[in-house]
């Protein structure tokens, strides 16, 4: 004996499975998208990094050298050779006056 409901149970059963499997990859589509764009962002960090440890690696080695003496005086310390001078950007000043 035949059951006709079953036929119809079965196409909604099917079709609520479809909808449910396409609701599922456009979700798992979204998270690929922005675990992809997170991958990228911290290959990013991570050769600018890489850059940075470089440049750090060269002054550890070359660290008796008077050119790296002068650098770090310079960019940590503030200071200059004699008889020269820093020119410096005049649009940074707060405290101008427009009056």
């Amino acid at each position: 004996m035949k059951f006709p409901r079953s036929k119809l149970i079965t196409k909604i059963v099917v079709f609520a499975f479809v909808v449910y499997a396409g609701i599922s990859l456009i979700s798992l589509r979204g998270r690929i998208e922005a675990t992809a764009d997170d991958v990228y962002h911290t290959r990013r960090a991570v050769a600018e990094q890489e850059i940075i440890n470089a440049q750090l690696e060269h002054d550890i080695e070359n660290h008796d050298s008077s050119e790296v003496r002068a650098d770090l005086a310079r960019s940590n310390l503030g200071l200059e050779l004699p008889h020269t001078f820093e020119i410096g950007d005049v649009a940074d000043v707060d405290d101008l006056d427009d009056d």
